[in-house]
Formats: structure tokens, C-alpha cells, sequence
């Protein structure tokens, strides 16, 4: 073969070095899988988030309630009024109208509450860290008092621990809050005297402590004010219970349904064979397995305390975001619920989101 022939052909061949390199600007599988997980669950935001502004939108257009009449009242005359609808943008189209909300939305204008005449923005900042800190406590009581429970249930499934379980889960999950929360108001407030009533703090305390964070728990501790600490405590401890007992019921019950699942797979037979303590059989490999599924209820159960304190807040006089969306209901004040029920919206998907990625830190197999 003449060496022309050989320069030829080697020329069709690409060098290793070339081949490395191409292969080197293909990205491997996990990667392409992870990059098209991350725009998967950014695109389901976005649309989650795109549905509830189009949900909440609708809700303020439909209801009976005139947002003109609530500004400027019923004695006002027909200029006044056609000034105020043209100002509120309310004679533009609707679709008009709903980019120019959703617009407001994303650079945090929710407009100005007629009920206190401050940007919504503002009562939003003041009321939900009332919430948040009564949420939280709650569900930090279901979880350390449900998981417990609910193994325990499961490990002796049939027995007289296993029925007083289910009994108590049972009493929390149907027993109406409402009913409940006034209950423990009159035999541990009226009838006992143990603790206090309604209300977030002694209103000789109301002023004292910095509000800083808005969590009153927080701001008090770190600002070393214990007295007005413990007796905010005081008043946490009946509404929490409350949202608590549903909490702790609804965890109990999904703990002991998952841990029976487990207790039943032949995996944990192969470990009991092995000599493996029961204590290690159960909290180290059946409720291994049981916690990345309870992490989805834990994150479920937070959210929903966060939405669904409206009667808690309203019985135990709570100033949340729950109270704050109701009242101004009552007095058409549609900037501040439309407010109020976005931003509780996009808590509810924050909180899943992360429940979601602690799924993925938990659970190995999802890194595959």
C-alpha cells in the first residue's frame, strides 16, 4: 500500500483525543435526568402558580361583593363611582384585567385593604407570622407524639394499646375543631383557671418586645424578655393543642398503615432470622423505609395547618392570616382576601416543594 493510501485512510479515522473530546461534550445520563427533573417541577410551579392567580382572579370577579361600592360607599354619586371603576381598571377587558393583577402580583403589589387602609403586602407581613408560629408548634406536637404512636400501634397490632390508638386518632381526625376548641376554652380557661384565654398575649405586654420577626416566641427570646416568653407559651398552648390533636391523629394513623405495610415484607423476616434486636428490626430498617413516606404527610399535615386555622384563629381570637382573610370577607374587602389566599396558595406549594426534596435526600433510589 503507498504511503498516500495509508495518509488517506488514517485521515478518515477520527485521534483519540478528538473522540475523547466528543464524548466529553455529551453530558452523562444523571445529569440529563436531574436537568429534566429540575425543569419538570419548575414548569408545575409556575402552572400551579398561573392556576391559583387565574382561581383567585375569577373568585374576585364573581362575587357579589362591588369593590367600587366598598371604596367610595353606597351614597356616592355616578361620577364618583365611574371615576373610581376607571381608576380600578375594572372598564378594561378581563384578560386585560388579569394580566395587569398578575403583573402586581409578581412585584408584590396586592393592592390596598379597605378594612385598614394599608397595601395588603404590608397586613400580609404583620398577621402571617401569627400563623406560622401557631402551625408549627402544632405540628411539631403531631409529629414527636404521632410517629411514636403509631409504631406502637402497628407493633402490637390487635392488642388493647393498638385499639386505644386507633380510638384517639379517631377523636381527633372526626371531632369538629370548633366544638373542640370551646370545650378546652371553658374547663382549662373558665371552669380550672390553668390557662389563659383568647388572645395572643397579655395586653399589658402588647408593645413591649420588638417585633422583629413577627413570631413573638422568637422576638421575646432573643431579646431576652422571658417573662412575656413564657406567658406567650401560655396562650399557644390551647390552639396549638388543638390543631395538634388533628396533626397528631392524622400522622398516627398513616405511621401505623405504613409500618404494618413493612412489618409484613420478607425483608424484615430475614432480619428477625438473622438474631437482630426488635427495637433495630423496627427503627432501623420498617420505619427507614416508613419516613420518606411520612415526610409527604408531614408536609401535607403543615400545610394544611397553615390554610385551615380560620377556626382556631377565630375562637381562640388569633391574629393569623386565617382571621385577617375572614374578616376582611365579611367586609368585602376582596384586595385583602385575593391577598391572603395567594399567599397562603404559595406556602402550600413551598411546602410541598420542600417535602418533595427532602423525598429525594431520604430516599437513595431517587438518585438513580
Amino acid at each position: 500500500m503507498s504511503q498516500d493510501a495509508v495518509n488517506e485512510k488514517t485521515a478518515d479515522k477520527p485521534t483519540v483525543e478528538a473522540a475523547g473530546q466528543g464524548r466529553n461534550l455529551v453530558p452523562p445520563p444523571r445529569f440529563r435526568n436531574r436537568l429534566l427533573s429540575v425543569l419538570k417541577h419548575t414548569f408545575s410551579i409556575l402552572l400551579t402558580f398561573l392556576g391559583l392567580t387565574a382561581i383567585t382572579f375569577i373568585i374576585g370577579r364573581v362575587m357579589p361583593a362591588d369593590p367600587v361600592l366598598a371604596i367610595v360607599g353606597d351614597r356616592a354619586s355616578n361620577e364618583i363611582y365611574e371615576a373610581m371603576r376607571l381608576q380600578l381598571g375594572l372598564d378594561k377587558p378581563l384578560i386585560v384585567q388579569y394580566l395587569i393583577y398578575l403583573s402586581n402580583i409578581v412585584q408584590g403589589d396586592f393592592g390596598i385593604s379597605i378594612m385598614t387602609t394599608r397595601p395588603v403586602l404590608d397586613d400580609i407581613i404583620r398577621f402571617f407570622p401569627a400563623t406560622l408560629e401557631l402551625a408549627t408548634i402544632a405540628t411539631i406536637f403531631g409529629v414527636f407524639l404521632g410517629i411514636p404512636m403509631g409504631v406502637l400501634a402497628a407493633v402490637n397490632q390487635g392488642k388493647l394499646i393498638d385499639h386505644v390508638i386507633r380510638i384517639i386518632g379517631l377523636f381527633g381526625y372526626s371531632v369538629p375543631i370548633f366544638w373542640l376548641g370551646m370545650v378546652a376554652l371553658l374547663v382549662f380557661y373558665a371552669g380550672l383557671g390553668w390557662l389563659p384565654g383568647p388572645g395572643r398575649i397579655e395586653v399589658y405586654y402588647d408593645g413591649i418586645v420588638e417585633a422583629r420577626s413577627g413570631i413573638i416566641l422568637l422576638d421575646s427570646a432573643l431579646q431576652g424578655e422571658w417573662e412575656i416568653f413564657w406567658n406567650a407559651l401560655h396562650h399557644l398552648v390551647l390552639p396549638a393543642s388543638m390543631l395538634a390533636t388533628y396533626a397528631l391523629a392524622y400522622i398516627a394513623r398513616m405511621t401505623r398503615s405504613f409500618m404494618l405495610d413493612q412489618l409484613n415484607q420478607e425483608y424484615i423476616l430475614t432480619a428477625r432470622v438473622k438474631g437482630l434486636s426488635e427495637g433495630a428490626v423496627i427503627w432501623r430498617h420498617a420505619f427507614r423505609n416508613v419516613l420518606v413516606q411520612l415526610i409527604t404527610i408531614i408536609g401535607l399535615t403543615y400545610a394544611s395547618l397553615l390554610e385551615g386555622s380560620v377556626l382556631t384563629e377565630t375562637i381562640f381570637a388569633w391574629p393569623g392570616i386565617g382571621q385577617y382573610i375572614t374578616t376582611s370577607l365579611f367586609n368585602a374587602d376582596m384586595n385583602a382576601v385575593i391577598g391572603g389566599t395567594v399567599v397562603v396558595g404559595i406556602c402550600f406549594v413551598g411546602v410541598n416543594v420542600l417535602s418533595d426534596i427532602l423525598y429525594r435526600i431520604v430516599d437513595p433510589r431517587s438518585h438513580d
